[in-house]
């Protein structure tokens, strides 16, 4: 028996001025803005907003309900999650237990990291491998699993 295959592609996307995305990605339905980069094995997935001169590096998992500043840097391998198994497990397709996040500006996520739906605020650092399940509401440096602020 053979699987059913789809193949990845770049559908339905909203494209700023000066954008690079190293191929294979697979981005939908989605708005990325002037002069950003994207690095392969991404995924963006609909209705996602990516703002002006970010860079987004390979492996990085960008979900659904997902906004991001201008200016940020998303580390090799950063998952984006917008399902918080709210009935014990997965939504299964009831999009209205998903939750929303937003990065502001100025925003770098070390790589490996892990963001919750949560808003952080512009001037934020997250260390690699930290687990972000709060919002962030104060300039700094957060690392850790839950990730706190250490400077």
């Amino acid at each position: 028996m053979s699987p059913t295959l789809y193949t990845s592609a770049i559908k339905d996307v909203q494209f700023g001025s000066s954008v690079k995305i190293v191929e294979p990605v697979n981005i939908y339905g989605c708005t990325i803005g002037d002069a950003c980069f994207v690095g392969p094995f991404v995924e963006i997935q609909k209705d996602v907003i990516i703002g002006h001169r970010t860079k987004i590096q390979s492996h990085s998992f960008i979900c659904e309900l997902v906004n991001i500043g201008d200016d940020c840097f998303i580390g090799h391998g950063v998952m984006f999650i917008n399902d918080l198994f709210a009935k014990g497990g997965p939504a299964r397709g009831d999009k209205t237990l998903w939750k929303s996040t937003r990065i502001g500006n100025q925003v770098s996520i070390g790589s490996n990291a892990t963001i919750l739906p949560v808003t952080i605020c512009d001037n934020v650092v997250i260390g690699a491998g930290a687990v972000v399940t709060k919002d962030i509401h104060q300039p700094g440096v957060y690392a850790g699993n839950p990730a706190k602020k250490i400077k």
